[in-house]
């Protein structure tokens, strides 16, 4: 089975920039996979690669089986696609616009249907020019998802939602790869992609930093867990205690309550280097290191991980 994408050496210079170099990438069919990367890193330029809007200077792109360059009409008509500078036609209502997206991919669907996954069919016939920002992107989403798409290409799709709009958009994107669509979700907005996604590719300067489940990440970047713990006595003899610990990073202290990154195994060595040092332990939690402390890990000069 041919993956969704494959990209080979996939590289885009623009003059002396090179804003993507080399990479290397398969996206499985069904699966769910988050586009990450701090602004200038090469996320667009990449997307537009797949979707044959751009060409690359070197390497190759195979999307749905198929050379995206040699056959883009073919790739398109499978493709459902939210770009993050979407238009829409002012004086067309939402309706005509799902019924384009339909007529233009040669597919059969229910408008209205479709209309209702994006919470827009009370609004369907009104133009498109009179809706807000959300409202154009429900509606360009619905597009998007016209004629069931074998790939779906969504670029910071929650932008311009409200905390509604975004957590149906996430329930949006679940039901679509249910039904065995390959879902490609650029965003910036880090709780989104941890919500929904498979894997993630993390890209910076043009390359690949990481690429695997956020579950492999944080064992990879050695952030572990982040582990609070509530204490009885001098705080300088809680850090101090605790920062002689093997494996235990980026300690704090506000008050008597102490916080610190530390892997599995590490956890019981402070608490009892705690006691040890005559501080009383009264409580302590734990919780895995958040996706934005892992990007903030693979994006600056603190840590770089082959992918």
């Amino acid at each position: 089975m041919d993956p969704a994408i494959r990209t080979t050496n996939l590289t885009k210079r623009f003059g002396d920039l090179t804003a993507v170099d080399g990479l290397d990438l398969e996206v499985q069919e069904g699966e769910v996979f988050g586009f990450l990367g701090p602004n200038g890193a090469g996320k667009s330029t990449t997307i537009n690669m797949l979707l044959d809007f751009i060409r690359p200077t070197e390497g190759s792109v195979e999307v749905l089986g198929m050379d995206a360059n040699e056959q883009s009409q073919a790739v398109r008509s499978r493709t459902g696609v939210l770009p993050e500078g979407f238009d829409v036609y002012d004086r067309l209502t939402g309706r005509k616009h799902v019924e384009f997206a339909l007529e233009s991919k040669g597919r059969d669907g229910d408008v209205d249907e479709l209309l209702e996954r994006v919470d827009m069919l009370d609004a369907a016939d009104r133009k498109a020019g009179g809706y807000s920002k959300g409202m154009q992107q429900r509606i360009v989403l619905a597009m998007a998802i016209a004629g069931e798409p074998d790939l779906l290409v969504l670029d910071e799709p929650t932008t311009g939602l409200d905390p509604n709009g975004a957590r149906e958009m996430r329930e949006l994107v679940k039901q679509e790869a249910a039904r065995g669509a390959t879902v490609f979700f650029s965003s910036h907005i880090l709780e989104q992609v941890e919500a929904v996604c498979d894997r993630v590719g993390i890209l910076r300067g043009g390359e690949f930093v990481a690429v695997d489940t956020i579950e492999n990440l944080r064992d990879s970047v050695g952030s572990g867990d982040r582990l609070t713990v509530t204490f009885d006595g001098s705080p300088d003899a809680a850090v101090d205690a605790v920062e002689r610990v093997p494996g235990v990073s980026n300690v704090s202290v506000d008050g008597n309550t102490l916080a610190l990154s530390t892997g599995d195994s590490a956890k019981t060595d402070v608490l009892s280097a705690l006691e040890d040092a005559g501080v009383d332990v009264q409580d302590f939690a734990t919780e895995e290191a958040s996706l934005e402390e892992l990007f903030a890990a693979y994006t600056t000069d603190q840590q770089r991980v082959e992918a």
